[in-house]
Parts: C-alpha cells; sequence; structure tokens
C-alpha cells in the first residue's frame, strides 16, 4: 500500500492537478463532465440490457438497439474517463482510503468483465435470439448482472463524498 499512497501522493503533487484542487470553479465542471460522462455510459449500457430483459424495444432487434446505441456509449465512456483521471488526482491521497471508491473500482472491473464475457457468448449469436421478446437466460442473466453492477458503480460513486477518511 506504501507504493499506492506514495504514487497518489506524487500525483496529488503535479503542478496542474495543484492547480485544479485550488480552482473554485474547475473542480466542479469537471466533476459534472464526470457525471455526464457516467449516465450517458450507463444510460445506454442499461437500454440495451432492459431490451435483453425484454423490458424496453421489445418490437427492436437488440442487435439494431446495441448497434445505435454503441457510438454514444463509447462517448460516454470517453467523457468519463478523460474526467475521471483528473478528478482522481485531485482526491487521490483522500479518496485511496475511501471504501465507496474501493467498491466503485472491484465493479467497474467486474462490470466490463460482465460486458466482455456477454460479447464473448450469447452476443455472437444474437441475430438468433435478439428479434423475440424472450431472450435467451444467458443474455437475461449477464443483461440483468449489468444493470445491477452499473446501478452500483452510480451508487457507490455517489457514496465517495459520505465516506470522509483520512
Amino acid at each position: 500500500m506504501t507504493t499506492v499512497l506514495a504514487l497518489c501522493q506524487w500525483l496529488y503533487d503535479l503542478p496542474w492537478v495543484v492547480q485544479l484542487e485550488e480552482s473554485d470553479n474547475l473542480f466542479p465542471i469537471i466533476e459534472s463532465v464526470h457525471v455526464l460522462g457516467i449516465g450517458l455510459m450507463a444510460g445506454t449500457i442499461i437500454t440495451v440490457d432492459l431490451r435483453v430483459l425484454g423490458l424496453l424495444f421489445r418490437q427492436e432487434r437488440v442487435r439494431r438497439i446495441a448497434e445505435t446505441l454503441l457510438p454514444y456509449t463509447w462517448w460516454g465512456f470517453a467523457l468519463m474517463v478523460v474526467s475521471g483521471i483528473p478528478l482522481f488526482a485531485a482526491e487521490s491521497v483522500k479518496v485511496i482510503y475511501n471504501p465507496a471508491f474501493r467498491i466503485k473500482l472491484v465493479l467497474l472491473a467486474l462490470a466490463g468483465l460482465n460486458a466482455a464475457l456477454f460479447h464473448k457468448t450469447v452476443y455472437r449469436t444474437v441475430d438468433a435470439w435478439g428479434r423475440g421478446t424472450v431472450s435467451p437466460l444467458a443474455a437475461r442473466a449477464l443483461a440483468a448482472m449489468s444493470a445491477t453492477l452499473w446501478l452500483g458503480v452510480i451508487v457507490s460513486g455517489r457514496l465517495i463524498a459520505v465516506f470522509h477518511t483520512h
């Protein structure tokens, strides 16, 4: 943990991070972009999940919904990463011990693994099942897990501000 803390301290002490931390306006603007990015990314992913679960857009093919929303998902991802890095740098020494932050990172990793599993398995045959209102059990299970993980990412992200450590 000492190496991680040393890395966090190094980030925290970078001149641009100090300027960001001292700015009255820049940090909240970047934080707003971060929230918009995760909202866009998670919103598009959860929309696809809800279609796979048969709860939304039942008349549309799963592939059509997924391919239509994918560019917006990537834009949300880009906004989330580009804004998340400076946010982390400006708070790194504080959040490294924050349980909500750690949970958020674990949930992000699990959401990524879940998405990879979905695309490497059931989505490969989406044209065979993606026209109907009932998706295969494996697809529904992965979609439910995806929605749950992304909601967990959002909740844990908001809880970072609640847990004040060190």
